[in-house]
């Protein structure tokens, strides 16, 4: 992989999440196979920031303050609509990737609704007011911050992405939009591990990250408090290679520049056997 120097694209991703009698389960859905971004691999709902986003940073539209919101992300060098913009991609990208919607007061028939007006080509803008609903950025709880690295292991692009987590709202079901998103699933943490594992599903870096920390929770609320007791931490992975293998380290690891652990789980990931994969094997996800 060579080395990408441009700067890094501001993107929102939202790890949908619900209680089941398998335990606490998330939302992935498969991008397009064709996709110039992680084609064929299971991630979170999520995108970059469109330029037409921070349009809707509006009190009309917002349901908190872009000053409250900077805040929660704990990137102060943001501007306030910058911050509030970001807040509105998780929701748009959500919405157009997996069908759900993060507004106030949405019955299931509004949600169908919105959706029909999506696929029939209106913009989020106009799905929003022409229905009259608010969005529930308070639905989205910060919870991490990626930054792809210069030598990218899977792509040849560069994103700043912020992870939310968000339960599912009640009365509404997920629904890939066969464009962007192909499959949908959902799947306990630890069930997602096994079966990326097994090579039945493809997983990115962040996303087996991500769902090493979730599999150290035993429920939903259990998330959605630890969120809001943080600031999310910033991971900024730092790759190399050794006797010809891809080595990507995480904070904490002896390897990268910053020695405090932002994660749990392993701190380097090796790509070998095709995968992304923890030194001492899959048990090395849950220690």
């Amino acid at each position: 992989m060579q080395t990408v120097s441009t700067p890094p694209r501001s993107a929102a991703t939202v790890v949908m999440l619900r209680d089941t009698t398998q335990g606490l389960e998330v939302l992935l859905i498969k991008r397009h196979d064709k996709s110039d971004v992680l084609g064929g691999a299971y991630v979170f709902p999520g995108g970059k920031v469109d330029v037409a986003d921070p349009q809707l940073c509006t009190p009309e539209v917002l349901d908190q303050t872009p000053d409250a919101l900077r805040g929660q992300l704990n990137e102060p060098h943001l501007s306030l609509t910058e911050a509030a913009a970001i807040f509105v991609a998780a929701a748009r990208e959500t919405f157009e990737e997996s069908g759900i919607l993060l507004v106030h007061g949405a019955s299931a028939a509004q949600a169908l609704t919105a959706r029909a007006m999506l696929r029939a080509g209106h913009d989020f803008a106009s799905v929003l007011a022409s229905t009259h609903l608010r969005l529930a950025t308070s639905a989205l709880l910060p919870w991490s911050r990626w930054i792809t690295p210069h030598l990218p292991s899977m792509m040849k692009k560069r994103f700043d992405t912020r992870f939310f987590v968000a339960a599912m709202p009640r009365h509404q079901t997920a629904q890939h939009d066969e464009h962007e998103a192909t499959a949908s699933v959902w799947l306990t943490p630890r069930t997602a591990l096994s079966r990326y594992w097994a090579k039945d599903i493809e997983l990115a870096p962040p996303q087996i990250m991500s769902l090493v920390h979730l599999a150290r929770h035993s429920d939903l609320r259990s998330v959605l408090d630890a969120a809001v007791a943080q600031s999310p931490p910033t991971i900024a992975p730092e790759p190399f290679d050794h006797d010809g293998m891809r080595v990507t380290c995480y904070p904490g690891d002896p390897s990268h520049s910053i020695l405090t652990r932002a994660l749990p789980g392993p701190t380097r990931l090796l790509y070998r056997n095709r995968r992304f994969e923890p030194e001492s094997g899959f048990e090395a996800f849950f220690g």
